[in-house]
Protein backbone atom coordinates (compact mmCIF):
# COMPACT_ATOMS: atom_id res chain seq x y z
CA UNK A 1 0.00 0.00 0.00
CA UNK A 2 3.06 2.17 0.03
CA UNK A 3 2.90 3.00 -3.54
CA UNK A 4 -0.80 4.69 -3.49
CA UNK A 5 -1.83 8.30 -2.34
CA UNK A 6 -4.85 9.85 -1.84
CA UNK A 7 -5.44 13.52 -2.87
CA UNK A 8 -8.18 15.45 -1.71
CA UNK A 9 -9.02 18.74 -3.63
CA UNK A 10 -10.11 21.37 -2.39
CA UNK A 11 -12.07 20.09 0.56
CA UNK A 12 -14.32 22.62 2.52
CA UNK A 13 -14.25 21.12 5.50
CA UNK A 14 -11.20 19.94 8.54
CA UNK A 15 -13.72 17.33 9.70
CA UNK A 16 -13.29 15.13 6.00
CA UNK A 17 -9.53 15.46 6.02
CA UNK A 18 -8.98 14.48 9.73
CA UNK A 19 -11.87 11.70 9.17
CA UNK A 20 -9.62 10.89 5.68
CA UNK A 21 -6.44 10.25 7.98
CA UNK A 22 -8.04 8.18 10.21
CA UNK A 23 -9.47 5.78 7.25
CA UNK A 24 -6.02 6.07 5.82
CA UNK A 25 -4.41 4.73 9.04
CA UNK A 26 -7.06 2.07 9.21
CA UNK A 27 -5.68 1.17 5.79
CA UNK A 28 -2.32 0.99 5.45
CA UNK A 29 -2.31 4.22 3.48
CA UNK A 30 -0.08 7.39 4.32
CA UNK A 31 0.77 9.84 1.75
CA UNK A 32 -2.04 12.36 1.75
CA UNK A 33 -2.05 15.31 -0.78
CA UNK A 34 -4.24 18.41 -0.35
CA UNK A 35 -5.09 20.58 -3.31
CA UNK A 36 -5.77 24.22 -2.31
CA UNK A 37 -7.75 23.03 0.98
CA UNK A 38 -9.54 25.11 3.41
CA UNK A 39 -7.41 27.28 5.72
CA UNK A 40 -8.34 24.94 8.77
CA UNK A 41 -7.54 21.85 7.63
CA UNK A 42 -5.62 20.97 10.50
CA UNK A 43 -7.60 22.41 13.07
CA UNK A 44 -8.57 20.89 16.40
CA UNK A 45 -11.96 19.56 14.43
CA UNK A 46 -9.51 17.35 12.48
CA UNK A 47 -6.78 16.59 15.24
CA UNK A 48 -9.98 14.79 16.93
CA UNK A 49 -11.28 13.43 14.25
CA UNK A 50 -7.86 11.79 13.07
CA UNK A 51 -7.51 10.82 16.61
CA UNK A 52 -4.01 8.37 16.93
CA UNK A 53 -4.03 9.57 12.52
CA UNK A 54 -2.86 12.70 13.49
CA UNK A 55 0.63 11.80 12.09
CA UNK A 56 -0.55 11.71 8.49
CA UNK A 57 -2.43 14.96 8.64
CA UNK A 58 0.89 16.70 9.82
CA UNK A 59 2.67 15.22 7.19
CA UNK A 60 0.11 15.89 4.42
CA UNK A 61 1.46 17.24 1.50
CA UNK A 62 0.02 20.86 0.10
CA UNK A 63 -0.62 21.90 -3.76
CA UNK A 64 -2.14 24.60 -5.76
CA UNK A 65 -3.01 22.63 -8.20
CA UNK A 66 -4.40 18.77 -9.33
CA UNK A 67 -1.56 17.91 -12.15
CA UNK A 68 1.25 19.47 -9.36
CA UNK A 69 -0.20 17.13 -6.82
CA UNK A 70 0.28 14.31 -9.57
CA UNK A 71 3.41 15.45 -11.06
CA UNK A 72 5.29 11.55 -9.44
CA UNK A 73 2.23 9.85 -10.02
CA UNK A 74 1.86 7.34 -13.00
CA UNK A 75 -1.87 6.38 -12.63
CA UNK A 76 -4.63 8.74 -10.98
CA UNK A 77 -8.32 7.30 -10.47
CA UNK A 78 -10.93 10.13 -10.35
CA UNK A 79 -14.04 9.43 -8.62
CA UNK A 80 -17.11 11.05 -9.62
CA UNK A 81 -20.82 10.54 -10.04
CA UNK A 82 -20.99 12.27 -13.53
CA UNK A 83 -21.40 10.39 -16.51
CA UNK A 84 -20.82 12.46 -19.14
CA UNK A 85 -19.66 11.88 -22.82
CA UNK A 86 -16.00 11.24 -22.25
CA UNK A 87 -16.69 9.12 -19.13
CA UNK A 88 -17.72 5.89 -20.95
CA UNK A 89 -16.25 3.04 -18.56
CA UNK A 90 -16.19 3.84 -14.93
CA UNK A 91 -14.80 1.10 -12.58
CA UNK A 92 -16.37 -0.05 -9.44
CA UNK A 93 -14.47 0.54 -5.99
CA UNK A 94 -13.43 -3.26 -6.57
CA UNK A 95 -12.52 -2.76 -10.06
CA UNK A 96 -10.10 -0.07 -9.40
CA UNK A 97 -8.63 -2.60 -6.21
CA UNK A 98 -7.85 -4.95 -8.74
CA UNK A 99 -6.21 -2.99 -11.46
CA UNK A 100 -4.27 -1.13 -9.14
CA UNK A 101 -2.55 -4.09 -7.93
CA UNK A 102 -2.15 -5.75 -11.32
CA UNK A 103 0.80 -3.29 -11.74
CA UNK A 104 4.07 -2.91 -11.13
CA UNK A 105 4.78 -2.19 -7.47
CA UNK A 106 7.14 0.18 -8.17
CA UNK A 107 4.16 2.45 -9.74
CA UNK A 108 2.80 5.51 -7.58
CA UNK A 109 -1.07 5.38 -7.81
CA UNK A 110 -3.49 8.50 -6.99
CA UNK A 111 -7.10 8.21 -5.86
CA UNK A 112 -8.24 11.72 -6.46
CA UNK A 113 -12.19 13.19 -4.78
CA UNK A 114 -13.29 16.35 -5.46
CA UNK A 115 -15.17 19.01 -3.23
CA UNK A 116 -18.17 17.72 -1.32
CA UNK A 117 -20.64 19.95 -3.20
CA UNK A 118 -19.65 20.01 -6.65
CA UNK A 119 -16.91 17.22 -7.26
CA UNK A 120 -14.06 17.32 -9.75
CA UNK A 121 -14.13 19.84 -12.39
CA UNK A 122 -13.83 18.03 -16.25
CA UNK A 123 -9.83 19.86 -16.20
CA UNK A 124 -9.27 18.00 -13.37
CA UNK A 125 -11.27 14.40 -14.78
CA UNK A 126 -8.79 15.04 -17.43
CA UNK A 127 -5.87 14.47 -15.83
CA UNK A 128 -7.23 11.38 -14.37
CA UNK A 129 -6.23 7.56 -16.27
CA UNK A 130 -9.50 6.18 -15.33
CA UNK A 131 -12.49 7.02 -13.38
CA UNK A 132 -14.17 5.43 -9.54
CA UNK A 133 -17.81 4.95 -8.94
CA UNK A 134 -19.92 4.09 -6.34
CA UNK A 135 -23.29 2.31 -7.17
CA UNK A 136 -25.46 4.25 -4.75
CA UNK A 137 -28.83 4.48 -4.99
CA UNK A 138 -30.54 6.95 -7.57
CA UNK A 139 -32.80 8.55 -4.63
CA UNK A 140 -29.57 10.13 -3.07
CA UNK A 141 -26.44 8.73 -5.41
CA UNK A 142 -23.85 11.48 -3.56
CA UNK A 143 -22.06 10.21 -0.63
CA UNK A 144 -19.99 11.57 1.94
CA UNK A 145 -16.04 12.48 1.23
CA UNK A 146 -14.54 10.52 3.98
CA UNK A 147 -17.25 7.94 3.73
CA UNK A 148 -16.40 7.47 -0.31
CA UNK A 149 -12.82 7.48 0.34
CA UNK A 150 -13.25 4.94 2.98
CA UNK A 151 -15.30 2.57 0.69
CA UNK A 152 -12.09 3.10 -1.58
CA UNK A 153 -9.41 2.37 0.73
CA UNK A 154 -11.18 -1.07 2.25
CA UNK A 155 -11.64 -2.49 -1.13
CA UNK A 156 -7.80 -1.66 -1.79
CA UNK A 157 -6.57 -3.18 1.55
CA UNK A 158 -8.66 -5.88 0.34
CA UNK A 159 -7.32 -6.69 -2.53
CA UNK A 160 -4.12 -6.48 -1.14
CA UNK A 161 -4.70 -9.17 1.57
CA UNK A 162 -5.99 -11.45 -0.85
CA UNK A 163 -3.07 -10.99 -2.56
CA UNK A 164 -4.24 -10.23 -6.52
CA UNK A 165 -1.30 -8.77 -7.47
CA UNK A 166 0.00 -10.35 -10.69
CA UNK A 167 2.43 -7.85 -10.96
CA UNK A 168 2.56 -7.86 -14.98
CA UNK A 169 6.26 -8.10 -17.16
CA UNK A 170 5.73 -4.63 -18.34
CA UNK A 171 7.63 -1.21 -18.84
CA UNK A 172 6.47 1.40 -15.65
CA UNK A 173 3.83 4.02 -16.63
CA UNK A 174 4.64 7.39 -17.42
CA UNK A 175 4.71 9.77 -15.16
CA UNK A 176 1.64 11.86 -15.27
CA UNK A 177 3.23 15.38 -15.60
CA UNK A 178 4.54 13.61 -18.78
CA UNK A 179 2.09 12.29 -20.35
CA UNK A 180 0.12 16.12 -19.68
CA UNK A 181 2.89 17.97 -20.94
CA UNK A 182 2.69 15.15 -24.49
CA UNK A 183 -0.93 16.06 -24.36
CA UNK A 184 -0.42 19.52 -24.45
CA UNK A 185 1.97 19.40 -27.33
CA UNK A 186 -0.39 16.95 -28.97
CA UNK A 187 -3.31 19.39 -28.50
CA UNK A 188 -0.95 22.82 -30.07
CA UNK A 189 0.13 20.57 -33.09
CA UNK A 190 -3.41 18.84 -33.96
CA UNK A 191 -4.68 22.50 -33.73
CA UNK A 192 -2.27 23.82 -36.00
CA UNK A 193 -2.84 21.27 -38.66
CA UNK A 194 -6.87 21.86 -38.23
CA UNK A 195 -7.22 18.67 -37.54
CA UNK A 196 -9.08 19.96 -33.85
CA UNK A 197 -11.71 22.67 -33.95
CA UNK A 198 -9.76 25.74 -32.27
CA UNK A 199 -12.55 26.97 -30.72
CA UNK A 200 -13.21 23.94 -28.65
CA UNK A 201 -10.02 21.85 -29.10
CA UNK A 202 -10.32 19.80 -25.60
CA UNK A 203 -13.74 17.79 -27.07
CA UNK A 204 -11.98 15.32 -29.38
CA UNK A 205 -9.08 15.32 -27.38
CA UNK A 206 -10.62 13.94 -24.45
CA UNK A 207 -11.49 10.79 -26.49
CA UNK A 208 -7.33 10.46 -26.91
CA UNK A 209 -7.12 10.96 -23.06
CA UNK A 210 -9.26 8.09 -22.68
CA UNK A 211 -8.42 5.97 -25.24
CA UNK A 212 -4.28 6.29 -23.78
CA UNK A 213 -5.47 6.32 -19.96
CA UNK A 214 -7.21 2.71 -20.81
CA UNK A 215 -3.49 1.52 -22.94
CA UNK A 216 -1.55 3.25 -19.85
CA UNK A 217 1.72 4.71 -21.67
CA UNK A 218 4.91 4.21 -20.93
CA UNK A 219 7.89 6.40 -20.80
CA UNK A 220 9.31 5.02 -24.02
CA UNK A 221 5.27 5.48 -25.80
CA UNK A 222 5.05 8.94 -24.91
CA UNK A 223 8.90 10.09 -26.31
CA UNK A 224 7.46 8.33 -29.40
CA UNK A 225 4.47 10.45 -29.55
CA UNK A 226 6.11 13.03 -28.72
CA UNK A 227 8.72 12.31 -31.34
CA UNK A 228 5.60 12.17 -33.75
CA UNK A 229 4.25 15.63 -32.61
CA UNK A 230 7.30 17.28 -33.10
CA UNK A 231 7.58 15.50 -37.01
CA UNK A 232 4.24 17.03 -37.19
CA UNK A 233 5.57 20.22 -36.70
CA UNK A 234 8.24 20.46 -38.51
CA UNK A 235 6.46 19.26 -41.72
CA UNK A 236 3.79 21.51 -41.08
CA UNK A 237 6.57 24.09 -40.53
CA UNK A 238 7.77 23.45 -44.16
CA UNK A 239 4.31 23.32 -45.52
CA UNK A 240 3.89 26.62 -44.89
CA UNK A 241 7.10 27.93 -45.89
CA UNK A 242 6.72 26.39 -49.77
CA UNK A 243 2.96 28.29 -49.08
CA UNK A 244 4.46 31.81 -48.72
CA UNK A 245 6.80 30.96 -51.48
CA UNK A 246 4.44 30.20 -53.94
CA UNK A 247 1.51 32.87 -52.91
CA UNK A 248 4.55 35.65 -53.13
CA UNK A 249 5.39 35.15 -56.70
Amino acid sequence: MDNICIVLVEPQGPINVGAVCRSMMNFGIRDLRLVNPCTNYNSLQAIKMALKAGSILNHATLHSTLQEALSDCHMAFGTTRRFGKYRETFLSPEEAARHTFSQPSTMRIAFVFGREDRGLHTSELDLCHLFVTIPTHKAYPSMNLSQSATLLMYELRKASIAGNATMEARQLAAKTKDVENMFQHMRRTLVKIEYLDHQNPDHILRSFRRLFGRTQLDEREVRILQGLWSRIDWVEGERRKLSKIRNAK
